[in-house]
């Protein structure tokens, strides 16, 4: 008996109803129609040699667009994509269609931007051959099922989705048991692998689920929604199911673990539980070295409080103590506070941007001088359309095996000025623009017409109304300039108040250019998720990004719209700073200068809309002189900027960033 056939054997004995549900997807050769190999190599090197563990509260795994299992079984109606409704400014088109898209359902275990840069970060690990292994929580729920209604704004409605039946994830027979003081809390694992762009490496996702019989019913529900904060109760529980259930899961599938890397701070009691396994728990230095931290936030609700009167009803003093000693809060005795916890307990951690880094030294200066940054990424590979892949290809002689070194995007400066490629890239756009038109069909979008989309996580930092500020100067820039088509997409927390307004105001404002749709058109897409994501940064012209400097970390969504060549209207934040010399698009607004942060709530909405007109008829202006109904300028600066824009994606990629943690965190 070879060796993989052994590890084949144990590793099929260690699936739950394997004969009856999963034999037919899982033979010797296929993982759902996958190659079974490197699953079973995977397991061979995650107990034969040391490998970090990724923690991360959510994962975008984007299956609906990437690397989709299939399976023998048909596929249940819960993991098919539902219709979304649209919200415009044709009210009786809005009425009679939907968006109905025939694809899988991605799996719902995340919320936004930092679920899907962690499904991309394991991709790349993948991709890169790095021995990981990435833990998570199996939401049953997902997050929220999103429902616009006129004056209302947004209705959250519970989501409905299979775990037993989506193809690719199959649960295990291992429990672990967590013990609070309301009894022992049972911990079922299931796995998912992430394979490797070329299918030759794979690695293990592990998601930790609380719905099983063995639990009494308010423990079932613990992972239903991600997120649910309404509860301190749920919040606590849900943070210890990551953290000390990521540990005691990798110990009972007897994973080489040498380093648990913390996707914020919501997996911080992994530090607790380690610290209490601790044979020599004053050896402090040495039990730092387990630990490195990503922060990404510098937003205050981002970062995890607990009053210690309010754990103290869930779990055992020893914990408390633990938590006590490594995270209390500096500015309230009586608060254990997650982000200090992963500071004062990490040998290495760090900022998402090279901005983000200046502001996380001025949040925290007792910290300033261990403050690493690396820049945030995309995986390229999930967010390159078919249209501009195929351009590469086109000019492999310039791009080379770009599949392999994401900084060979950089050559296309070589290309700058060859009329052919302009002219071909430019016909790749308006390709990838067609895709978006066929989808939103009914409501006659036009490829040579002006098109900006905002979409992304709906709060009040990012400033989502901000376009229509002024509606009055959005219908004189279209009289002056050209039409304009106006996309938007994003979810709130259902508890995020401001957020929902933001909703309303951005409803509202649709409804008062009902009549104007002749000049601008204007819509508003259900349930923003990867597939819309993908279908828009890589279709529109401008990728509008408005956030109030200095409080966006990073934001990964323009960086998905450049790989595909769309431009930039942004304020100076987050990653944008590091290409604000790359001419990439155009900056706006207030720009973040000196040591005070300043204040999240003033918004600074007249002078930075004001800013954001004046520069949209600059853009304008440049579009209809490049695109003149169907005929196309190659000699104009907007090729340019697009072709600086795919350079710039040679840097902003997770390629880049896994081999950043790899030489300058995980060391």
């Amino acid at each position: 008996m070879t060796q993989l056939t052994s590890t084949f054997e144990q590793f099929t004995g260690t699936i739950e109803a394997f004969d009856n549900e999963y034999a037919q997807d899982i033979t010797a050769s296929s993982f759902f129609e996958f190659p079974l190999k490197p699953v079973l190599e995977a397991e061979q090197r995650l107990t034969q040699m040391p490998n970090t563990a990724y923690l991360s509260m959510e994962y975008g795994l984007s299956p609906s667009i990437y690397h989709q299992f299939a399976s023998k079984k048909p596929l249940s109606n819960d993991n098919q994509f539902s219709c979304h409704e649209v919200f415009s400014n044709q009210w009786d088109v809005d009425h009679k269609n939907e968006i109905c898209v025939n694809r899988m359902l991605d799996i719902p275990i995340y919320s936004g931007g930092l679920g899907v840069l962690a499904g991309d970060s394991v991709k790349s690990a993948a991709d890169l051959n790095l021995p990981l292994v990435a833990v998570g929580v199996l939401w049953n729920k997902g997050y929220f099922k999103q429902k616009f209604w006129y004056k209302r704004g947004q209705l959250p409605e519970e989501l409905k989705w299979d775990p037993a039946s989506y193809p690719g994830l199959i649960p295990l027979k291992h429990r672990i048991v967590l013990g609070t003081k309301e009894g022992d809390l049972i911990v079922r694992l299931w796995k998912y692998y992430i394979y490797s762009e070329d299918f030759n490496y794979a690695l293990p996702l592990i998601l930790l689920d609380t719905d099983i019989e063995e639990n009494k019913e308010e423990f079932r529900r613990l992972t239903d929604q991600l997120y649910r904060s309404d509860d301190v109760r749920w919040k606590i529980f849900q943070r210890l199911i990551l953290g000390v259930g990521a540990v005691k899961a990798l110990q009972s599938l007897q994973y080489n673990i040498e380093r648990y890397h913390l996707n914020e701070g919501h997996a911080a009691f992994a530090i607790v539980e380690k610290y209490l396994q601790e044979e020599c728990p004053e050896d402090i230095d040495a039990f730092k070295q387990q630990f490195v931290y990503t922060c990404h936030t510098p937003v205050i609700a981002g970062h995890d409080r607990f009053a210690i009167h309010d754990l103290q009803q869930f779990i055992t003093q020893d914990y408390i103590d633990a938590a006590c000693r490594f995270g209390r809060d500096p500015e309230a005795e009586d608060l254990i506070n997650l982000t200090y916890l992963s500071l004062n307990a990490t040998k290495r951690f760090n900022a998402v941007a090279q901005k983000h880094g200046e502001v996380m030294r001025l949040q925290f200066p007792d910290f300033s001088a261990k403050v690493n940054a690396v820049t945030n990424g995309i995986h390229l590979y999930t967010w390159l359309s078919e249209h501009t892949e195929s351009l590469f290809d086109q000019y492999q002689n310039v791009f080379g095996n770009w599949r392999k070194d994401s900084e060979l995007l950089k050559n296309v400066h070589q290309l700058k000025n060859n009329a052919q490629f302009r002219a071909d890239l430019f016909a790749a756009h308006q390709k990838n623009k067609r895709e978006l038109i066929n989808v939103t069909k009914p409501w006659g979008l036009d490829e040579n017409v002006f098109t900006i989309a905002w979409a992304r996580r709906i709060t009040g930092y990012k400033r989502p109304a901000l376009l229509f500020h002024d509606v009055e100067r959005i219908l004189e820039l279209a009289d002056k300039y050209g039409k304009i088509q106006i996309l938007f997409a994003g979810k709130a927390h259902p508890n995020d108040d401001i957020g929902g307004a933001h909703i309303e105001e951005i409803l509202s404002y649709i409804d008062a250019l009902n009549h104007k749709h002749d000049k601008v058109k204007v819509l508003i897409l259900e349930n923003y998720d990867t597939y819309f994501g993908k279908l828009l940064t890589s279709a529109v012209d401008v990728w509008l990004n408005n956030p109030l400097p200095p409080f966006e970390a990073s934001g990964t969504s323009g960086m998905k719209a450049i790989a595909n060549g769309v431009l930039q209207l942004t304020t100076l934040d987050g990653w944008v700073v590091e290409a604000q010399d790359d001419d990439i698009g155009w900056v706006f607004g207030y720009e973040h200068t000196g040591t005070e942060l300043g204040d999240e709530r003033q918004l600074r909405l007249d002078e930075d809309a004001d800013a954001l007109y004046k520069t949209l008829a600059k853009v304008l202006e440049l579009y209809y002189k490049t695109n003149d109904n169907g005929v196309i300028n190659i000699d104009s600066l907007w090729l340019d900027k697009m072709i600086n824009a795919i350079s710039c994606a040679g840097f902003f990629n997770t390629q880049r960033m896994m081999m950043e943690y790899k030489k300058k965190i995980w060391k």
